[in-house]
């Protein structure tokens, strides 16, 4: 069954992350989850076993960056690691794709792309 987005957010720049936190107890989860469903950009955030944060928010109008400072304003942190820095990096990059892709004006395909000029 899949889940309704929420009507604010464009289906097409959605991005998913999944995140492992860690020094937040178990009822700082349930009010930081309860945050971010209700935050106006985050389409779905839910809770993982292992403390793993799952969220989908709208890439043009929110960032994994604002995510990492709303997980750091409840007390949490990423767990360190390699793969965690390379999947911030990956992420980050994919934030900044979306958010060009998102200010884009679309042309037809019989047409040749808007060049620059010098």
């Amino acid at each position: 069954m899949t889940k309704a987005h929420k009507a604010s957010n464009q289906e097409q720049f959605l991005l998913r992350r999944k995140l492992a936190v860690e020094g937040l107890e178990e009822s700082e989860w349930s009010d930081f989850i309860h945050e971010l469903n209700h935050h106006p950009c985050v389409d779905f955030a839910e809770r993982k076993p292992n403390n793993r944060l799952d969220v989908t928010f709208d890439g043009t109008h929110w960032s994994t960056d604002e995510l990492l400072k709303a997980i750091e304003a409840h007390g949490g942190r990423l767990k360190g690691g390699w793969w965690t820095k390379r999947k911030l990096a990956w992420y980050r990059f994919t934030d900044d794709n979306v958010r060009a892709n998102a200010k884009l004006d679309p042309f037809c395909c019989s047409k040749i792309p808007p060049m620059k000029r010098k």
